[in-house]
C-alpha cells in the first residue's frame, strides 16, 4: 500500500483489513472525490431505483481474526455426515470412489494447485500434464483426440449436442428418455431456443431404447442422438450399434455419455458407431464434495471438420526449434474458441476444470489398463453380489428392470408397504446412506430407488446393507 493509505489508516477509527485498504472511510471519500461523485450509489444511476436493494444485508457481522473464521468454519463444517463416517450407496451422478493418495500429492503441489490460465512461460508443466491427460482418456476411450476437462459432465454432454448441431447443420437432437433429469435440465437450458430436443422411449422391461420409436423420429431435421451407457438407471445399452447404424444412415451423429471407469471392462461407445464419447471424470481419482469434484471431458476421432467444432482448449505437442526437444501448446485456439474470436466463437468459454484433469491423469497413469480392467471387474462382481443378497428379501426386486447393469441398478420396493424417504431414513440412523430415490423422477418405477456400488463397498459393507434393509422390511 502507498503512503497516503497508510496515514489515512491510522487516522480512521473504523477497522480495516489492511490487505483491503480501500476499505477505509477516508480512502473512499478521495476516491469518489477523484471520479466526481459524493456517493457510491451514483454509479448505480442507470439501473432503475425500483429493483435496486435498499435495505441492510441479513448477514452476520465480519469475523475479525484468522483463528475465529477458522473456528467458526469448522463448527459449520462438523454438522456434516460424510462417507468417512457412514457407508454410501448413493450414485446418480457422483460416486464414493477410492481416490490414491498420490492424487492429492500431485493435485496439490502449488505449480498446479495455483494455475488457472497461465502460459508457458508462467505456468511450467501444465500444457504438457494436460496433454498426458488427453491422451490417456484417447486410449481409454479408443479416440485421437480429446479435449482438457470442462465444468463438469452434463456441459461436455451439452457442448457435444451443440458441435453435431454446428457440424450438421440441423436444429434437432434426440435424446433418450432414461437420461438423468439433472443432465437433462443442463442440456435443455443449454439447447433453449436454438436446439429442439425430442425425447425417443425405451422399453420398459428392459429399459433398452425403443428402436420402433428412434426409427419414427429419426428424420432429416435430426442432427443425431444422446444417449447414456450405462445409462443414468444403471443398465448398459445393448443396441448400441443399431442405434448407431441408424442414425448415421440418415446423416445424423451419435453422442454417447460414458462413465470412464466402466470402459476397463465395457466397450468404448466409438466401438459400436459414437462419433463422440462425452463424460464425467469424478471417478477417475476425484473426491466427493458436496457433488464435487467434476469435470467433463469429450473425445473424438480425427475428423477435422468435427475436430473444428471443439469450442474448448485443446493441447497439442510438436517439434520445437531445438533438436530433440518438443513443445506443448493450444491447438486451432484462434480459429475455435471464444479466446480468439470472442463472439463468432464456437461456443463460450469460461472456467474450466484444468486441475481436476491433471488429477485424473495421474489416476489413469497409476491404474494402466489392467488397474482399470481391474477396478471394473471389481465393480461388476460386488455390484451384481449385492443385487443379488438384496433380492432375497421379501417384497424386494434388484434390479427392477431387467437387463445388465455396471455399478448401479434399481431396487424396487413397491411391496415392501414402506417409501424409499422412509427407508432411507432408517439406514441413516444406523450410518448408512440408502439409495437415490427414483419417485419423483421416474414416477413410473413407484418407490424405487438407485443403488450404487463401488470398489469402496466391501462384501462386508454389503452384507451390513442387506441385514438392516431386512431389519426395516420386516
Amino acid at each position: 500500500m502507498n503512503n497516503f493509505t497508510e496515514v489515512v489508516l491510522r487516522k480512521t477509527k473504523v477497522k480495516v483489513h489492511p490487505y483491503i485498504p480501500n476499505s477505509a472511510p477516508e480512502v473512499k471519500q478521495a476516491m469518489l472525490k477523484e471520479i466526481g461523485i459524493k456517493k457510491v450509489d451514483e454509479l448505480y444511476n442507470e439501473i432503475p431505483s425500483k429493483i435496486r436493494f435498499k435495505g441492510k444485508l441479513n448477514i452476520p457481522d465480519g469475523i475479525e481474526s484468522e483463528f475465529a473464521l477458522k473456528r467458526h468454519v469448522e463448527t459449520i463444517l462438523a454438522k456434516n455426515t460424510s462417507c468417512v463416517d457412514n457407508l454410501s450407496f448413493l450414485g446418480g451422478g457422483v460416486a464414493n470412489h477410492y481416490v490414491p493418495v498420490i492424487c492429492d500429492e500431485v493435485n496439490s503441489r502449488a505449480e498446479f494447485l495455483t494455475a488457472y490460465a497461465g502460459e508457458p512461460y508462467e505456468d511450467h508443466g501444465r500444457f504438457q500434464s494436460l496433454w498426458e491427460f488427453q491422451s490417456l482418456m484417447a486410449e481409454l476411450l479408443d479416440v485421437e483426440v480429446v479435449s482438457v476437462p470442462t465444468f463438469d459432465g452434463a456441459q461436455a454432454a451439452s457442448s457435444s449436442i451443440g458441435m453435431i448441431r454446428r457440424y450438421t447443420g440441423r436444429d434437432e437432437i434426440l435424446i433418450s428418455d432414461t437420461t438423468s433429469p439433472d443432465r437433462l435440465a443442463v442440456i435443455q437450458n443449454y439447447c433453449h431456443p436454438m436446439i429442439k430436443i425430442t425425447m425417443v422411449k425405451h422399453n420398459v422391461k428392459t429399459g433398452m431404447m425403443d428402436i420402433e420409436d428412434l426409427k419414427q423420429k429419426m428424420t432429416k431435421n435430426v442432427a443425431g442422438i444422446y444417449f447414456e451407457n450405462p445409462s443414468y438407471l444403471g443398465f448398459i445399452e445393448t443396441e448400441g450399434k443399431e442405434i448407431s447404424k441408424i442414425v448415421h444412415k440418415n446423416g445424423g451423429k451419435v453422442i454417447v455419455y460414458a462413465d470412464p471407469i466402466s470402459l476397463g471392462v465395457l466397450t468404448p461407445p466409438s466401438n459400436y458407431g459414437a462419433d463422440i464419447t462425452c463424460g464425467e471424470i469424478q471417478p477417475l481419482g476425484l473426491h466427493i464434495n458436496y457433488g464435487g469434484a467434476t469435470g467433463g471431458y469429450i473425445g473424438v476421432n480425427d475428423d477435422p471438420k468435427l475436430v473444428q467444432e471443439y469450442p474448448w482448449r485443446l493441447f497439442g505437442i510438436d517439434k520445437t526449434e531445438v533438436e530433440g526437444e518438443w513443445g506443448f501448446g493450444d491447438v486451432l485456439y484462434d480459429d475455435r474458441t471464444s479466446f480468439g474470436n470472442r463472439e463468432t466463437g464456437k461456443d463460450y468459454v469460461g472456467t474450466a476444470s484444468a486441475l481436476w484433469g491433471i488429477t485424473a491423469g495421474v489416476y489413469l497413469a497409476l491404474m494402466g489398463p489392467e488397474g482399470m480392467k481391474e477396478v471394473g471387474t471389481v465393480i461388476m462382481q460386488r455390484s451384481q453380489y449385492a443385487a443379488k443378497k438384496i433380492s432375497g428379501i421379501k417384497g424386494i426386486k434388484a434390479p427392477a428392470i431387467d437387463s445388465p447393469f455396471f455399478k448401479e441398478f434399481i431396487v424396487d420396493f413397491n411391496k415392501t408397504g414402506k417409501t424409499v424417504s422412509q427407508i432411507n431414513k432408517a439406514l441413516e440412523k444406523k450410518g448408512i446412506f440408502g439409495g437415490k430415490d427414483l419417485s419423483k423422477e421416474f414416477k413410473e418405477l413407484g418407490q424405487s430407488a438407485l443403488f450404487c456400488i463401488t470398489e469402496e463397498n466391501t462384501k462386508e459393507d454389503i452384507d451390513r446393507l442387506v441385514s438392516e434393509l431386512k431389519n426395516i422390511i420386516k
